[in-house]
């Protein structure tokens, strides 16, 4: 650990990358009475923090080294930060990045000199690949998190927070995906500062620290969330574990909607678009704030990076609502007769907004209607669903039904008579070229397809909802066809909102 400490002092990061600024979010500080500061990692060259790490990684090669070439496997930033420092040290790059990787984040590797090569769906399946080349061919490999200069490089804002605000500091809040960022800065500033308290945070479906720490051990996740693709690691890095057992005080973890509004608090204090996982400091930062209701705290959040695929904007601004609990979905049944849909709107939603609003024709006794309402926080979210239980209104809250938020509000329609027998499974694939259609040529012979539903989010990963009929004397092997897919899934022919609307 003194070894890192010194590492972090004498590296060489400033010779390629920034020190960025801690901007006051300064509405956000007054709406909580706190003050919130954003460290600005979104202002280096390569729009990420990963350049320092990357930099002093390739600044302290040997020359024989430098002259083998260096290679790495990544799904993004690292990827740009490695380019980068090679371009300006001479040195030549060789860039494995999976398959899925944004269009954007390729183009910025070729355009800062790297040489890119697609392989694989995901970072493990490159990263294979990236260790087969580099036994073959002598290249030096830049591992994104679990190297001490790597860990080194990012250790320095760590000590760049501390000269940036000397006074009142009460936590960091840092996003979490292999450990090299929380690592190197939570390193440094218990070191100096040990009172200051450092917070990890983690997708709830990407949480490989929060899991490893729980069970005082390296996990490999089994699988892990596409949505904040800068954190998708199924496995942290040793040396970044050991760091974090010693020095992390604790890890939050954040749903996607959370972690899309703590991408909204971002851009209404500083206008920059950060990617989901840059967004994920500052989740976590919302999510202690309301949990512990503090005031008079200072708090960091760490804007990790801005690589941010412009069509995924529609999905966030569409999860946000659910995020900062300002929007309830609700299933209601009510009855088939005139005047019902007037009635309801009239005597039950009153002067709230309504943000969605999904009926169709069903039957000729009741009807159900899936209905958007507008809420200031959870609340009156609540008591929405108590009025509509005096009133004698049969109801679900489904506003954390994640089916129901990614496909049942586009499908609304009444159920099909002619169906036998569905299942309902819900597929992630990955978003390149062709995959919907080489998704369906998979499919095709399981059974006959009842139902479909594909909508373009603008993620790594496309979302297929699809149901089969699967008569009696059929069906004792389906799973073990779709786990031949290679694709993962999950059935939902359980879940209410499909049995209400579906």
């Amino acid at each position: 650990m003194q070894e890192l400490f010194k590492q972090i002092l004498t590296s060489r990061v400033y010779e390629a990358a920034i020190e960025t600024t801690l901007d006051k979010a300064e509405a956000l500080s007054l709406q909580t009475d706190n003050t919130i500061l954003l460290k600005r990692e979104d202002q280096q060259p390569v729009f990420s923090f990963k350049l320092r790490g990357a930099y002093n990684k390739l600044a302290n090669l040997s020359p024989t080294e430098k002259q083998r070439g260096v290679i790495t496997a990544s799904a993004g930033n690292h990827a740009q930060g490695v380019a980068f420092a090679a371009r300006k040290l001479g040195i030549t790059a060789l860039i494995i990045m999976p398959e899925t990787t944004p269009a954007i984040k390729i183009e910025a590797v070729k355009l800062m000199g790297g040489k890119v090569k697609l392989y694989g769906n995901n970072y493990s399946e490159a990263a294979e690949y990236a260790d087969k080349i580099m036994r073959e061919t002598g290249m030096v490999a830049v591992h994104p998190f679990d190297d001490p200069l790597v860990i080194a490089g990012q250790g320095t804002i760590g000590d760049e927070l501390l000269r940036q605000n000397p006074g009142q500091l009460d936590a960091v809040f840092l996003p979490v995906g292999g450990g090299g960022l929380i690592a190197g800065v939570a390193l440094y500033i218990k070191t100096l500062r040990p009172e200051i308290e450092i917070i990890g945070v983690e997708p709830l479906d990407s949480c490989a620290m929060h899991t490893s720490l729980a069970k005082n051990e390296r996990v490999i996740l089994d699988t892990v969330g596409i949505f904040a693709d800068g954190v998708a690691v199924r496995q942290v890095g040793a040396l970044n574990y050991d760091i974090c057992k010693k020095y992390v005080d604790r890890i939050i973890t954040v749903s996607t909607d959370e972690l899309c509004s703590g991408m909204k608090a971002i851009y209404l204090a500083t206008r920059s678009i950060v990617e989901p996982a840059g967004g994920l400091g500052m989740a976590g930062l919302l999510k202690y704030i309301q949990e512990s209701q503090c005031s008079g705290k200072t708090l960091i959040a760490i804007n990790s990076g801005a690589n941010m695929n412009f069509e995924r904007l529609r999905y966030v601004a569409e999860r946000t609502v659910a995020g900062e609990q300002q929007e309830a979905l609700f299933a209601v049944k009510i009855p088939e007769s005139n005047g019902s849909l007037k009635t309801f709107c009239t005597d039950l939603v009153g002067d709230r907004n309504i943000t969605e609003f999904n009926y169709r024709l069903a039957s000729r006794s009741a009807a159900h209607i899936f209905v958007g309402i507008s809420v200031r926080n959870n609340d009156e979210r609540l008591e929405f669903g108590k009025q509509l239980e005096t009133a004698g209104y049969e109801h679900q809250d489904i506003t954390d039904n994640d089916l129901a938020k990614t496909h049942i509000r586009y499908m609304v329609g009444g159920k099909s008579n002619a169906v036998n027998q569905e299942r309902l499974f819900r597929f992630w694939f990955p978003e390149t070229p062709g995959a919907l259609t080489r998704f369906l040529e998979a499919t095709k012979d399981h059974h006959n397809i009842s139902l479909f539903h594909y909508r373009d989010q603008g993620g790594d990963f496309g979302r297929v909802l699809i149901g089969m009929e699967c008569p009696e004397g059929i069906d004792s092997n389906l799973e073990e066809k779709l786990d031949s897919l290679g694709y993962r899934y999950e059935e939902e022919t359980d879940n209410p909102a499909y049995k209400i609307f579906l």
